[in-house]
Parts: structure tokens; C-alpha cells; sequence
């Protein structure tokens, strides 16, 4: 996940590294190696997606409509933001630069050299799982592993680990505890599939004097855990070469991240990407499912991946998920949208989200039938910055309000109306709605309409003008959350309703409405 231009993720390390580079790729040709037996649980999924798309997706997370993120680790330590581990050797780039005036050249001061900086000693996570669940979240998801091959628990299989060095603590297993003492669901992100390629450029080297031809620390094969040996696959080309096809490769991924399901019997397990690795990546998730129904004794785990061009995915057999971007209309299947309210990691450059925009994409996602999963930004000592403290404590004074109209809630005959939409797909989710904006929600014979800004004297809504085929009804009573009965008119042209001049909640107002 990144905010750098597409010609960047693609081709940043060859172009920076010139012909040279593009010499040295070479066809992987690592052996075959068999799916190992017994890799999934006993129960009615097995790996073929036949089986999977019988999968129905839990109420609970149907219900929950908000879940909080924490994409964090040892890459916040350098304040740069997302994707530091891979162009940290990609001479030209920002974050190369960096990490050359900041830590050392990366041939002698490479990301090893990053984990042991990460601290997290003042991570707090019991009282940060209070403050979510205080703001709305249903769910909280941790961080497993990201692209940069650093496992975020006690890893069986994998020696670059949060408890054996940095923060050594479990870093999941401390989120894991607290969000089941605050009545949350428990969720973990793997980000593994992609890290092989991903990560390919720490085996080249510069270009340009005094370091011309000196490889860099990932070609050191003392730490070949870490940096992968990977330097005849590199990551091109999105579609073709986001997973690598070294099958040696796939089963390490299956070993680690059922380690991290098993240890941790997670509700909810994110994939940056489409499902990875055909046959072995639906191993995992039969895996996930059976062991969630032997375990809780219905099916109650949910399996995340994105519908992107790489990987696999069938809308059937899992809960799409769409990176900082919205599907069109209601979606007839339960959908999440993941965002973050500034950059991925920390940055000191970032631009963050206003309370206002996640709340009006928070109602306009969830009239859809989808979710909002919101990384909320921490330092890399585990506090937060004030642009998301402040973004906690309106969320929580909006809810105590109007969470009525979020949770538990389904969509209506029309997910809106009003002069925005936002745009279909991933990373389109700038859009500026104001009061105008309608989203409708529904909660057994309830309707509720949520404001996408702070209304002021009369909002009316055509969808729900006298005969309007989309009514359930004649509108017989409207309230205004957290203020009481409010004064309406039911015209041929719109349901007009006069919302009082000191509202309850900044930024979004809802509207309870009753018919007969």
C-alpha cells in the first residue's frame, strides 16, 4: 500500500538501476514442491474453489460495519511512510535519500539495521482498545506481517519476530488480548504473499560512485531470511509478478501463516492482494474455515482479499475488499473498504483525513452493504500523532449519538441521493460531500437518513416524497438522533424537514424516520 505514482511501484528499482539491472533477470527455477498432507482442519471446505463458494459470511461481521486497523511496525521508525523497506534501496527515490543521510548507506545500513530501532515503549494497547471501542469499532484488526518479512508474533518458523527482537513483545497476541477484553472481534493482515518480489530490490546495488557495484545487505546471505533469495524474480509488472511462482516460496507462506491463524484463531485474516497461490492460498483459507466451525461450532471467520488482478479471487467464497475506494450502488454481498486516515506508517509528510470525510465515507460505504476498516496512524513508540488522537474523540462523541444508524444496520431500496458519488474502484476515494448528500440505512422497519454534512435549516430528501416508489409508506414521524421530534413536510416534490440551528454531532446529522 503506497501513495506513490503507479510508474513508481512498478518500475521504481530497474529504472533507478538502468539496463544493468534488467540484464540479471533470469526464470525462477526453483523444484516443484507438493502441498504437504494434513494442512487442513477437518470440515465441509477443502482447497477448491467449488468448495469455498459455499461460504456464507457471518453475521457478525455483517453487523459490525466499523473495524479499526493498526498497520504499523518497524517501517514508522523512519517517519517516512509506507512501502520503506523496498525503495530504501531504490537510489533516486525520497526514502533512498533518507536512509542515506539518516542511518548509513544501504549496503552497510540496511533494514536490519531498521527492526531493532522499533521500540513501541509506548504502546499501550489495553488503553488505545478502550479508545477504539469508544469510537465505534466492532473489530480491530493487527498488523501480522508486512511486506518487510517481520512476523509481529511468536513466530514457530521465522526468527525476525517482534518478541525476539524489537518491541520483544507479541505484539499480536497483546492486540489480541485486549480487543477480546473490550468485546471486539479479532482480526490479523498478512501482507507475506506479495513480500518475495516485492522486496527485490535489496539484492542490487548502485549505480553511482563512491558505491558503483556494491551489493547491497540483501545480498549478504547471512540474512537471506529476511531479504528472501529472490534475485531472478523481481517485481515488475502488477498482474504478472505480484506473487512469485517459486512453489518453495508458497509452502513457506502456507507454514508461517498458518502459524499466525493456529496460535491466534483469528475472526478475520486480510490479504494485500487476491488470494495467493492458488491451490495453497485456498489450503489456508478451507483451513481458516473449518477451524473457525470446530472451534465456535459455526462458521464465523471472514477471509479478505481484493479483487485485483493478481492472485485469485470469487466473490463467493470470501468478503471483497477494496483499498481506499467504493463499490457502485449496494453491492449485493458484504463488501470492506480499507483506508487510513493519513499515510500507511507514519510520515511526517502525511496529509491526514478530517473527521468529516471518514465519517461521511463511513455512512456512504455502509449504506452500500460494506464496511470501513480505518488504519488509524501511530508513531513507531505506539502513541499516536494528534491528527489521530483528535479523530478518535470526534468519532466517539459522533457515535454515542447516531451509532443506532451504523451498526447492526442493512441497506434500503437506494443506498443515496444528492449531487456526489464517489468513483468506483481502489484508490478513488477523494470525494467532497456536503449536506446535500443522502445515505439511507435500515434497521428492521426503521429508516434511517444520514446526512453527509452538517445540515442547516431544511434538508429535503426526494426519495421520500409522497408516492415515491422507493417509500415503504406514509412518513409519520421524524426525529433528529440526540435531539428529539423535529417538524416535517411530505410533498409531491420531497420529504422536507426543518433540522433545528444548534445541531447534536459535528460533521454528519442523522434522521430517524418512521412510516406507516
Amino acid at each position: 500500500m503506497t501513495n506513490f505514482s503507479k510508474r513508481e511501484i512498478l518500475y521504481g528499482p530497474l529504472l533507478a538501476l538502468g539496463a544493468g539491472a534488467l540484464a540479471r533477470v533470469a526464470p525462477a527455477t526453483a523444484a516443484p514442491v507438493p502441498t504437504p498432507d494434513g494442512t487442513i482442519a477437518p470440515g465441509p471446505f477443502n482447497a477448491t474453489q467449488e468448495s469455498l463458494k459455499s461460504y456464507r459470511t457471518p453475521d457478525w461481521f455483517k453487523d459490525a460495519k466499523f473495524g479499526i486497523w493498526s498497520h504499523w511496525g518497524p517501517q514508522a521508525v523512519p517517519r517516512q511512510g509506507d512501502w520503506y523497506a523496498r525503495f530504501m534501496y531504490v537510489p533516486g527515490h525520497p526514502h533512498y535519500d533518507h536512509h542515506l543521510k539518516t542511518y548509513g548507506h544501504p549496503s552497510e545500513k540496511g533494514y536490519k539495521d531498521i527492526i531493532p530501532l522499533w521500540k513501541a515503549e509506548r504502546w499501550e494497547p489495553e488503553a488505545l482498545m478502550a479508545r477504539y471501542a469508544k469510537a465505534g469499532a466492532k473489530y480491530f484488526v493487527s498488523m501480522g506481517v508486512h511486506h518487510d518479512n517481520f512476523d509481529l508474533w511468536n513466530s514457530k518458523h521465522h526468527r525476525w519476530n517482534a518478541v525476539a527482537m524489537g518491541p520483544k513483545r507479541d505484539v499480536v497476541g497483546m492486540w489480541q488480548a485486549a480487543a477480546k477484553r473490550h468485546g471486539l472481534r479479532f482480526g490479523v493482515s498478512e501482507h507475506l504473499g506479495a513480500s518475495h518480489n516485492w522486496w527485490y530490490p535489496n539484492h542490487l546495488y548502485d549505480q553511482f560512485w563512491p558505491k558503483l557495484g556494491v551489493n547491497y545487505d540483501g545480498a549478504d546471505p547471512a540474512y537471506a531470511d529476511l531479504y528472501h533469495d529472490n534475485r531472478t524474480e523481481p517485481f515488475i509488472d502488477t498482474k504478472a509478478s505480484w506473487y512469485t511462482t517459486n512453489p518453495a516460496y508458497h509452502q513457506l507462506w502456507l507454514k508461517r501463516i498458518r502459524d499466525l491463524v493456529d496460535s491466534y484463531q483469528p475472526d478475520l485474516l486480510y490479504s494485500d492482494g487476491g488470494l495467493p497461490f492458488g491451490e495453497v492460498g485456498r489450503t489456508l483459507v478451507a483451513h481458516l474455515y473449518n477451524s473457525s466451525i470446530a472451534r465456535t461450532g459455526r462458521l464465523e471467520a471472514v477471509y479478505n482479499c481484493k479483487d485485483s488482478g493478481t492472485g485469485e479471487f470469487f466473490k463467493e467464497g470470501m468478503v471483497q475488499d477494496v483499498e481506499r475506494g467504493v463499490l457502485k450502488g449496494i453491492n449485493p454481498l458484504p463488501w470492506q473498504t480499507d483506508t487510513s486516515n493519513g499515510d500507511w506508517f507514519y510520515s511526517d509528510e502525511s496529509k491526514y483525513k478530517t473527521s468529516r470525510e471518514i465519517l461521511a465515507m463511513l455512512a456512504d460505504i455502509v449504506s452500500k452493504n460494506g464496511n470501513m476498516l480505518l488504519n488509524v496512524v501511530q508513531y513507531a513508540d505506539g502513541s499516536m500523532p494528534p491528527e489521530s488522537d483528535a479523530l478518535l474523540t470526534d468519532l466517539a462523541a459522533w457515535m454515542a449519538v447516531n451509532a443506532e444508524a451504523i451498526h447492526g444496520t442493512r441497506p434500503w431500496t437506494l443506498y443515496g441521493e444528492g449531487p456526489t458519488e464517489a468513483v468506483e474502484g481502489m484508490f478513488k476515494e477523494k470525494a467532497e460531500y456536503s449536506a446535500r448528500d443522502i445515505r439511507f440505512t435500515t434497521k428492521g422497519e426503521t429508516l434511517y437518513a444520514i446526512t453527509l454534512g452538517e445540515p442547516a435549516g431544511t434538508t429535503e430528501i426526494a426519495a421520500l416524497r409522497a408516492g415515491a416508489p422507493h417509500a415503504r409508506g406514509r412518513v409519520v414521524g421524524v426525529e433528529l438522533l440526540g435531539a428529539g421530534p423535529v417538524r416535517f413536510r411530505q410533498t409531491a416534490t420531497a420529504l422536507s424537514i426543518d433540522v433545528p440551528g444548534r445541531l447534536p454531532t459535528r460533521h454528519a446529522s442523522v434522521l430517524k424516520i418512521h412510516q406507516a
